[in-house]
């Protein structure tokens, strides 16, 4: 949360002070919830890598995008490299209909090129950077068992906000709620620049010339949809878990009752 005022050049004192509360805040969230004996909000904590991955998929994004913001007043090595990888991924994501394309098109129509450049790299790394989770993540699902490899999963640890008590059988409702968050995720980088795009003729419209506002709102497009995809995959997994423990116990009473 404090890196694109670190990083960021010519930040105002008021949001230096703003981002310290807040990211002492989240630490504070963080240390309760990981040292606390009894589970509150944070799913999938002792699952590694699920919550590993989805913060270094968010820190990557704010940091890329916070390099690339500081090329703009104080270019370097490394920010022209970014900056060049971006328009590079920008442009060949920045298809028809693309999540990176709505986001161009949500702009206003007096926006300068150079803030449609930096909309369009910024959405296509942040892009980028979550597709790659996304494929990491798969990769440990189907190849490396995930969570199976870790020792036993518990259900009411590893998901906190999920009551298997209530509603009936817990497998449909572990695989409906999959399979919801797969369709949101996907469905998100659509729907938030069109629902934005509605709403900017009844309320202010977001102002993308500040690059404090331009990385949060591209890392927060790009970051929320692709963890509630890896959600979706992750209650997936653990319903055919459920699914094959149900197969192997129903085997194993047969078995006996034939002896």
């Amino acid at each position: 949360m404090a890196t694109p005022a670190l990083v960021l050049p010519n930040v105002s004192t008021d949001a230096i002070h703003i981002v310290i509360l807040f990211s002492l805040f989240a630490a504070c969230l963080v240390f309760i919830e990981y040292f606390s004996t009894y589970p509150s909000i944070v799913e999938f904590r002792y699952a590694p890598p699920f919550n590993r991955l989805r913060f270094l998929a968010i820190f990557l994004t704010v940091f890329i995008l916070s390099v690339i913001g500081r090329g703009q007043y104080e270019p370097n090595a490394l920010t022209s490299f970014l900056s060049t990888l971006g328009i590079v991924v920008g442009d060949a994501i920045d298809f028809p209909y693309s999540p990176v394309r709505l986001m161009v098109i949500m702009l206003p129509d007096n926006a300068t090129p150079e803030l449609v450049m930096s909309v369009r790299v910024a959405s296509g790394m942040s892009y980028l950077v979550s597709l790659m989770t996304l494929a990491v993540f798969f990769f440990y699902v189907r190849i490396l068992g995930w969570p199976a490899r870790n020792g036993a999963f518990n259900v009411w640890i590893n998901l906190p906000l999920f009551d298997p008590t209530a509603g009936g059988d817990v497998l449909p409702r572990l695989q409906r709620d999959g399979r919801l968050n797969i369709a949101l995720g996907f469905l998100m980088p659509f729907l938030i620049p069109a629902i934005i795009q509605m709403m900017s003729d009844l309320v202010d419209p977001i102002y993308l010339d500040d690059p404090m506002t331009l990385i949060w709102t591209i890392s927060a497009w790009a970051f929320i949809p692709a963890s509630l995809i890896m959600r979706g995959m992750a209650m997936g997994r653990v319903a055919e878990m459920i699914d094959e423990n149900r197969r192997r116990a129903y085997a194993a009473s047969q078995a006996m009752q034939a002896a």
